[in-house]
């Protein structure tokens, strides 16, 4: 193995054609968009050299703040939702249901393959207000309550997407982390046992530690694919009601492809690549920090 790993032919052949691919899929693309914030027009019309005004137009839009607000809101519930309840899963599976959490662990996970668009369709159906009374709000109204016009306001409509990307994701970080909890060596926990710990200080004290390096991991996924939302609110509302649950991406979609701006989207784009890179950094250097503390 060291004498292939020291032959530069050898690297070049294993690695050359992966890294063709990935400069082909990723680099070429990224440094392509990054070229059109200093252009303007579209395919239609021609492109034309416009210097920096992309970047000033995007400090004085008044849409990109509301934009970015709700993206970072949406990003931190969203995560805090998916990771959290996976990590509850991991602990029901690892430690209540061990060999029997196969069933369960299939019927939880189910919700990850569906298609966005079809999950978007049954929680429009659950939390419709009209011309149809949807199943919520006949359960509301079951028990004395008035029905809610869930997508006519921003705060409910808030409250169903955070429902159905929370239901949707939660199995896949359930298997994750369960993975995870996996790998902590069971004599570990049976001498953790036989000093008295169990239960909630069980987790906290030697569960959680040994399983944070996968937890990490399960933020900078969760994070970076929550600041990337498009699918999921785009079926589901659409942006509205108005513009309340926009996110960057369906704005830079709608500036770019409906209104034709691909320099003034690529702008938006690489504001949201930079986001993604500031809050991916920050979660590591919080988790080192507290390693290095412990």
């Amino acid at each position: 193995m060291k004498s292939v790993l020291g032959d530069r032919r050898a690297i070049v052949i294993l690695l050359g054609p992966a890294l063709l691919i990935y400069s082909l899929v990723m680099l070429v693309p990224l440094l392509w968009s990054l070229g059109y914030t200093f252009f303007s027009g579209s395919v239609v019309e021609g492109f034309t050299f416009s210097g920096v005004s992309n970047f000033v137009r995007l400090f004085h839009d008044p849409n990109i703040g509301p934009a970015v607000l709700f993206t970072l809101k949406y990003a931190v519930i969203i995560t805090v939702g998916q990771v959290l309840f996976g990590y509850l899963l991991a602990l029901l599976y690892n430690f209540f249901l061990k060999r029997a959490s196969g069933i369960i662990r299939t019927l939880v996970f189910f919700p990850v393959v569906l298609p966005t668009v079809a999950v978007a369709l049954l929680f429009q159906k659950l939390f419709e207000f009209a011309p149809q009374t949807g199943l919520v709000n006949s359960i509301l109204n079951a028990f004395g309550m008035h029905s809610v016009d869930w997508f006519g306001t921003s705060g409910h409509a808030f409250i169903v997407i955070a429902l159905l990307d929370i239901w949707r994701s939660m199995g896949f970080y359930g298997v994750l982390l369960y993975t995870g909890l996996l790998d902590i060596p069971e004599d570990v926990l049976e001498s953790a046992r036989l000093d008295g710990a169990s239960g909630v200080r069980l987790v906290r004290h030697i569960v959680f530690p040994l399983s944070l390096p996968v937890l990490v991991s399960s933020l900078i996924f969760s994070v970076n694919g929550t600041l990337k939302v498009f699918d999921s609110i785009y079926a589901l509302t659409g942006g509205g009601p108005g513009t309340s649950t926009t996110p960057l991406t369906l704005y830079m979609y709608s500036t770019s492809f409906a209104g034709g701006q691909y320099g003034y989207g690529a702008t938006v784009a690489l504001l949201l690549t930079i986001m993604c890179l500031i809050v991916t950094a920050f979660i590591l250097r919080g988790t080192r920090s507290d390693v290095a503390k412990d």
